[in-house]
């Protein structure tokens, strides 16, 4: 969607690399679009194989989990376990006798989790005292269209990030984010492809109408407009994204930042070789002996193979 927001800007020239001759409409969308596309490619080879080898959990695994377990803050407290949630006034906290009774400051956290008995376990007011409560989203809403959840005490082995129902987290491995390492490695091709890291303009702005956007529930509550000066302010504002939407850690954002870094340079000089914005690199002249003593070494083997 930037890559076609950019190339029907008014203020683009378009010069592949940002410079040289102005190329056709037809020209700028082949190149945008075959080197866009294999780094984007290539970024999801690259995250997806660090997602298979390190096999890593998500906020919600993470959070459900210690949350189970207690607190971890106060070893003389209630609910100590040394992997628990770390407490945090006015975030996490412990529900006791008094803030779970009628009035109390925990209250909402069993009309939540008796709200939908089909996704949450029914809990009685004595389940949950010792057990962990956090501020957070609070699951989405019947009518998603006409409804707000927003944020209340919910209890922390019932936790759920920002998305649907019939979608609650990704089903594969968390480490590294895939929207971090596609975001960068698109952000560095347009930077390559257009000379220039900042938005034709130097400003690129995407604006979300009042409660006409959001999915998992009404909103936004007020119209609003995103600005990036650069391509990796939108790329890095993606990433940050799944931090607060509850998808990611920060660990997967930033090395998939990295990640998409090096993917798309490497895509872009890939391109522009095809493109003869730059000579094809010339095999070196010890890669040709490697290749000619490897080839002396197959024909001597061949022929006393056949002795």
């Amino acid at each position: 969607m930037i890559a076609n927001k950019v190339a029907d800007s008014g203020l683009l020239e378009k010069r592949i690399g940002g410079s040289g001759p102005i190329v056709s409409d037809l020209e700028w969308d082949v190149k945008t679009y075959f080197t866009l596309n294999g780094a984007m490619h290539d970024a999801a080879v690259a995250a997806w194989g660090a997602k298979r080898e390190y096999d890593y959990s998500r906020p919600i695994t993470m959070i459900r989990h210690q949350g189970s377990l207690g607190q971890s803050s106060d070893p003389l407290g209630p609910s100590y376990h040394p992997d628990g949630l770390a407490l945090e006034d006015g975030l996490v906290e412990v529900i006791t006798a008094e803030s779970i009774a009628p009035g109390g400051r925990h209250r909402n956290v069993l009309l939540n989790a008796n709200k939908n008995a089909a996704f949450f376990p029914f809990v009685s007011e004595g389940d949950l005292i010792g057990k962990i409560a956090i501020m957070s989203w609070n699951h989405e809403p019947d009518d998603p269209t006409t409804q707000l959840s927003g944020v209340d005490w919910v209890l922390a082995e019932n936790w759920v990030p920002f998305q649907k129902d019939n979608f609650v987290t990704p089903a594969f491995a968390a480490y590294v984010s895939g929207h971090s390492t596609f975001s960068r490695a698109g952000a560095e091709v347009l930077t390559l492809l257009t000379g220039d890291e900042y938005f034709p303009g130097g400003l690129g702005e995407q604006t979300f109408l009042a409660n006409d956007f959001l999915e998992f529930e009404l909103g936004p509550e007020g119209t609003v407009t995103l600005q990036w000066a650069t391509y990796y302010d939108a790329a890095d504002e993606a990433g940050i994204s799944r931090l607060w939407g509850g998808i990611h850690v920060a660990p997967d954002d930033f090395n998939g930042r990295i990640m998409g870094s090096a993917v798309g340079i490497d895509a872009f000089e890939f391109a522009a070789q095809k493109f003869g914005l730059v000579p094809v690199p010339e095999p070196s002249t010890v890669v040709l002996a490697a290749l000619g003593g490897l080839a002396l070494l197959t024909v001597a083997w061949r022929k006393r193979a056949w002795r």
